[in-house]
């Protein structure tokens, strides 16, 4: 079990788009167990492995509810090969701090990605899962849910997370 530190807005590897994987092997095992205990120990429903630092098209998730056992999803390079309907909903993120803001998303998605093994499936998600999926693909893609705001909720963010990063600058400066 490696906890993994979770890169914060506006770290530069949030905005790259990830590579695909095409080696299934230990490797890629490690890394999803690492994200796993990552995503679980935030806690969050799904973690894309850019938010790691690892720019690799990767994501887990796990919508079970907290009474459940745990059902790890592991999607690698997932596509979205089509979407319908549009939802509206609160959402967060593990690399954005200290925010949530309505997204619109397709409310039904088709969504083809590898497992594991590197077998491939096709598959239907909605509503809450559909959302998920969304926000970590968008992760692969250099996308933050903050790029879907309007441009003043972005900018009023920015300059809030700029000052945050001032203190934390100060407060670990006064620390040394």
């Amino acid at each position: 079990m490696a906890i993994q530190e979770i890169f914060k807005y506006p770290s530069p590897i949030l905005r790259k788009k990830a590579a695909n994987v095409s080696r299934f092997n230990e490797e890629l095992q490690q890394l999803i167990q690492d994200m796993a205990d990552t995503m679980y120990e935030a806690p969050g429903v799904g973690l894309a492995a850019p938010q790691i630092g690892i720019s690799r098209r990767v994501v887990v998730i796990d919508i079970t509810p907290k009474e459940e056992d745990n059902k790890l999803i592991v999607l690698i390079n997932p596509e979205i090969i089509s979407g319908e309907g549009s939802q509206v909903d609160e959402e967060g993120c593990l690399s954005v701090v200290d925010l949530t803001a309505k997204v619109k998303r397709f409310d039904q998605i088709t969504v083809k990605a590898h497992d594991i093994n590197g077998k491939l499936h096709e598959f239907e998600a909605e509503e809450w899962f559909a959302r998920v999926i969304q926000h970590e693909i968008d992760h692969l893609n250099g996308t933050l849910f903050l790029d879907h705001l309007s441009s003043l909720k972005r900018a009023l963010y920015k300059k809030k997370r700029k000052k945050q990063l001032m203190r934390e600058k100060e407060e670990a400066e006064k620390n040394d």
